[in-house]
């Protein structure tokens, strides 16, 4: 299984950040875009040999735009950008790409949201890339089980859900219970740490996480045939960000036996 980890994990600029997180032995990462449409970004990435696992597609989206917007101008700049993330991850040679919700979780918001990441996952697809919705308390898509439901409502085939489990362990369950909802619709896993409460993006084993609940995790999403790569995201202000990277990496590694 590949681990990945996001790039916006180390507090420095993206140039200095690639090699950095080479050293840690990661062989690749996730991306945003503004970043990566940078061609020294892009040279140190492959100068160092890492691949480009996942885009954070809807990042840096345009001032009052959204997917889900009520006026149409807005709408069709947030399709236009996610579109150009789209392209880019293509470029990159990247596997995935996922959306953050809007924060409107009303019915009519909904259904704009649905009307418009059906025809990006097929993009997504076109281009070789799966597309996932992550969900994320506060936003209209809080829960895992909401996520699938909204998924399978849309009904593309490549459109998928990504767990993040520290959003599971701040909705009360298990990592392990998200990944076995968003089952075989499952698209993508991002690895953090918190206390249950706040969206704290910690270390691996740094919050309420144990290792026992960590290694259930791998075995559901075993059972759940997963074969994509699992991603680090922790918080840029932590006190030692590259030291957390490094003690999560090595803590994964232990779990996987590798």
């Amino acid at each position: 299984m590949k681990i990945s980890c996001c790039i916006w994990a180390l507090p420095i600029d993206e140039e200095v950040a690639v090699p950095r997180v080479a050293e840690m032995g990661f062989s690749c990462i996730d991306v945003r875009p503004p970043a990566f449409e940078r061609p020294e970004v892009v040279d140190a990435t492959v100068r160092v040999g890492l691949g480009v696992s996942c885009l954070a597609a809807s990042f840096g989206l345009p001032e009052g735009a959204s997917l889900d917007h009520e006026d149409a101008a807005p709408r069709a700049g947030a399709i236009a950008f996610t579109e150009r993330a789209i392209e880019l991850a293509a470029r990159l040679g990247a596997d995935a790409v996922y959306l953050v919700p809007g924060t409107d979780g009303s019915e009519a918001a909904l259904a704009r949201y649905a009307a418009v990441v059906g025809p990006l996952a097929q993009r997504a697809q076109d281009r070789g890339l799966s597309l996932s919705l992550e969900h994320f308390p506060g936003l209209s898509l809080p829960t895992v089980a909401a996520t699938r439901d909204f998924v399978e409502r849309v009904d593309h085939p490549n459109l998928h859900v990504l767990v993040d489990i520290g959003h599971a362990q701040m909705e009360g369950i298990t990592p392990a219970a998200a990944v076995d909802i968003a089952g075989d619709r499952l698209g993508y896993v991002h690895l953090d740490d918190n206390d249950g409460v706040g969206d704290l993006h910690q270390g691996l084993l740094d919050g309420m996480l144990t290792e026992k609940s960590l290694a259930d995790t791998f075995s559901a999403l075993t059972q759940v045939g997963y074969e994509g790569a699992v991603s680090l995201e922790l918080n840029a202000t932590l006190e030692d960000p590259a030291a957390a990277l490094t003690q999560s990496l090595q803590i994964v590694r232990n779990v996987l036996g590798s």
